[in-house]
Formats: structure tokens, C-alpha cells, sequence
């Protein structure tokens, strides 16, 4: 039987949201599951178990990048995790991915905070992989491999999924979509872009300045590599009653495939 892939959206917001969480999701694959950030607080824990994952079945988290709303949540992720294995009830290893700033300041932060019994598990029951550009791992069924997206303000890491029914998915990160990072993206199935705000907004967000892109910048550098499916994320969260209706029209206007701006907790079937 097939398995069924998906990807579950913990949260869908940028840095400074109140009215949604930070940007962060999970990449199922039947039983294979890979997460993907954990937002900026223990407000990750929550959104964990209302979306029904139990912790216990995260082995592999993949960081894109160090920003507090993309990593603090990931100590909180760690540290319950290490409670668990520590009160036997997790089985096998939590795998952590990420530049060597990512590893870094995980790895600072959980030695500044965490109990020594805590910090011991690292190296055994907790493994931190520092990943180059081009650098793969496997998730069960799941074969990724991740790219720098050069950013101009934070080392960041993108990704690219083949599932094993061969579809593709590409998540550019949460800076705009360059010339040089396109070409990973270029015919894939699906592809996660960030969109700051509206191109209508810019004049109050200010995206340009804050190095983030609009929903319709996402339209025009989807539509340029073929993509079928585009996934639109990370955005203010100031009309959320509307953000579906509103950014899918904008970035309509210059994409021509399948547009998805989903909710926090939404799951998109893929």
C-alpha cells in the first residue's frame, strides 16, 4: 500500500506573531516523520498536541536556521525528549540537522539551562548532525537533502524531499527566493515559500527591509520553476480571518499552479 504523504503545519506566522505560532511543520510519510523547526517557545509543545503528534515519535528534526522564532522552540522539543528517554519512556535516537550555527547555539543553550543528567544524553540518546551544503540524510522512506539558500543575514539551509513515490517537495526557507536557489526547486511537485505580507502591504511591512518577500514575489518565483503546488508561509498575522482568501489571490496573479496559504494546524495531503 502507498503511504500517504502530507505535511502538518504547527505554525504559519513570522518572528513576532501573537495571533498565530512561528513558522514550523512536520513531513509525514506514513509512519516516517520529519520535523522541520520548532518556533520560538515552549508554545511548540502545545501546538504538538493539538495537532495530535505525540513527541515521543519525533526522531529526526531538521533547523533551518538559528533566528529565535525558528530554534528556541527546538530546546524545548530536546529537552522534554531527554526527560523521556530519561524516564525510559522514548525509544531510540533523536536526530537533530543543522548548520554549525544551529548546532551551536542548540547546544550552548541546552548546556547553559539543561541539568548536566541532561546535557549527558547528548552524543548517545540525543545526536546533533552539522550539515554542508548538498549534505543527505534519510528519514525512513524519505530522502533529503539540503542546500544553502545564501542569505544575507543568517547561515540558513533549505531542503529538498523525494518521497518514495518519487514526488518532490522543496522548502526554500524564510528569506525570498534568489536566482541561484531556484534551480533546486526547478520541477519539483511542491514548493514552501515564505510571503512577509502583501505586495499591497508592503508600504506598512516593509518586507524589502526586513529581507522577506510578498505574496506575489512567491507567485513570480514559483511560476519561474515549474512547480505544480506552492505552499505559502511565515507571514504577519494581522488579518489571519482573511490571510487564506487575500494571499492566494495576490500570488494567483503571477502563479499559475495550485496555491495553499494554510492555517496553524492545518494538514495539506500531498
Amino acid at each position: 500500500m502507498e503511504k500517504e504523504n502530507r505535511i502538518i503545519m504547527l505554525g504559519t506566522g513570522s518572528a513576532t506573531v501573537t495571533r498565530c505560532y512561528n513558522t514550523c511543520f512536520v513531513v509525514e510519510s506514513g509512519s516516517d516523520r520529519l520535523m522541520v523547526d520548532a518556533g520560538g517557545g515552549n508554545g511548540i509543545l502545545g501546538q504538538l498536541s493539538k495537532a495530535g503528534v505525540a513527541i515521543d515519535d519525533i526522531h529526526h528534526l531538521f533547523v533551518t536556521h538559528a533566528h529565535t522564532d525558528h530554534v528556541l522552540g527546538v530546546v524545548w522539543v530536546v529537552r522534554v525528549i531527554m526527560q523521556h528517554v530519561l524516564e525510559k519512556r522514548y525509544d531510540g535516537v533523536l536526530h537533530v540537522y543543522g548548520n554549525d550555527k544551529v548546532v551551536d547555539v542548540i547546544t550552548a543553550i541546552c548546556g547553559m539551562t539543561l541539568h548536566k543528567k541532561y546535557n549527558a544524553l547528548i552524543g548517545s540518546e540525543i545526536l546533533f548532525h552539522r550539515l554542508a551544503d548538498g549534505d543527505g540524510f534519510q528519514v525512513g522512506t524519505m530522502d533529503v537533502k539540503c542546500f544553502d539558500i545564501h542569505s544575507k543575514k543568517e547561515p540558513q539551509y533549505g531542503f529538498s524531499l523525494r518521497f518514495g513515490n518519487g514526488e518532490r517537495l522543496v522548502c526554500m526557507g524564510d528569506e525570498p527566493c534568489s536566482e541561484q536557489t531556484l534551480q533546486h526547486a526547478a520541477g519539483a511537485d511542491w514548493m514552501m515559500c515564505e510571503a512577509f505580507c502583501l505586495y499591497a502591504d508592503r508600504e506598512r511591512f516593509r518586507p524589502y527591509e526586513k529581507f522577506h518577500s510578498t505574496a506575489l514575489d512567491a507567485g513570480t518565483m514559483a511560476e519561474k520553476t515549474g512547480v505544480r503546488n506552492l505552499i505559502v508561509y511565515h507571514t504577519e498575522d494581522t488579518d489571519l480571518a482573511h490571510r487564506k482568501e487575500r494571499y492566494t489571490e495576490e500570488v494567483k496573479e503571477n502563479f499559475s499552479g495550485n496555491v495553499f496559504v494554510p492555517d496553524d494546524l492545518e494538514v495539506i495531503k500531498l
